[in-house]
């Protein structure tokens, strides 16, 4: 059984794959450009992978292909009718990075709401050395106990968010984008409610149709100009030349993002304009990926394909 894993560095260096290679011949690629897939995977049996195209055009010339397992919970990359229609196997590894999110999601608020970057420079410029009093407290900070903190998305992340947002006092509200689900405990509400009562609100929903900017200019301007929005979702369910017009115009405080429309960061995406970190933190893409979050991804999809290997089926989609 030839395993060719197309993307390897997308679950970094520090986290070995070793294991993989108990499970057949393995072919290890540290990356691999979308043109490059076809003469890759030409020879392979199973093909492990996370963003590269995995359709009709690259997988034609693959005839022994039978299954594909994604180094990741999002599959968007692989075309699923047409593995389907070739009888390949689809599997993915979900709910490995909850924590970790939920971690950064706290981080960028932390770093915001505290204007630590500010005080870290205060320091580091000399001016805390030079003062005569003990502290220094120039820009104003609150605490989140009895703070609205408003979550848009109430799967693993967002429950996960909600329990410690009320571990640290908050008081908890929440929007469903389908309109379908429930969760027990906390306040559900409408877009309005949840736009003009947040202190804090943070997205932890899927991109879809009735995501894709939810939160616009119309949005941004509903919601409190003390309030601190954190995107650890996907880019485009925020509107970044909306949001980088409402930080200049100080229609909210501030803005904490792991995630922008265009990955990695265009060069005249509006938001680089904004280089006051005091109101906007943008990380690259990387509160999934803790190092435990990281061998997570890897032992899920070793047991995903051993499973397949044993006539079983495993977080399968197809």
């Amino acid at each position: 059984m030839k395993i060719v894993i197309l993307e390897r560095g997308t679950v970094g260096a520090d986290v070995p794959v070793d294991m993989l290679a108990a499970l057949g011949e393995t072919v290890i690629y540290d990356n691999t450009e979308p043109e490059q897939v076809a003469e890759r995977v030409k020879d392979a049996q199973i093909i492990v992978a996370n963003k590269c195209p995995l359709n009709e055009r690259t997988l034609k010339d693959a005839a022994d292909v039978r299954f594909i397992e994604e180094f990741a919970t999002g599959y968007d990359n692989i075309d699923i009718a047409y593995c389907k229609s070739r009888g390949i196997g689809v599997a993915n590894v979900s709910d490995y990075s909850t924590q970790a999110v939920v971690q950064h999601t706290f981080a960028l608020a932390f770093y915001l709401a505290e204007h630590l970057p500010h005080y870290d420079a205060y320091v580091k410029s000399g001016a805390y050395a030079a003062q005569s009093r003990f502290t220094y407290y120039g820009k104003s900070f609150r605490e989140l106990a009895d703070k609205t903190w408003g979550i848009v998305g109430m799967g693993h992340i967002g429950q996960g968010v909600a329990k410690a947002a009320d571990a640290f006092g908050c008081r908890v509200i929440w929007y469903s984008t389908s309109g379908k689900h429930t969760v027990e405990g906390y306040r559900q509400v409408d877009l309005e409610t949840l736009l003009k009562e947040s202190d804090y609100l943070s997205l932890h929903c899927p991109l879809n149709e009735h995501t894709h900017h939810l939160i616009d200019g119309e949005a941004l301007k509903q919601m409190k100009p003390s309030a601190i929005l954190i995107n650890v979702a996907r880019g485009k369910v925020v509107d970044n030349a909306a949001l980088a017009e409402a930080l200049e115009k100080r229609e909210i405080a501030a803005a904490g993002l792991d995630v922008v429309e265009q990955e990695p960061i265009a060069a005249d995406n509006p938001l680089s304009a904004v280089q006051d970190s005091d109101r906007l933190i943008i990380t690259p893409h990387m509160a999934w990926a803790s190092v435990e979050a990281r061998g997570r991804v890897v032992s899920e999809a070793y047991k995903n394909i051993e499973a397949f290997l044993k006539g079983e089926k495993r977080n399968r989609i197809i």
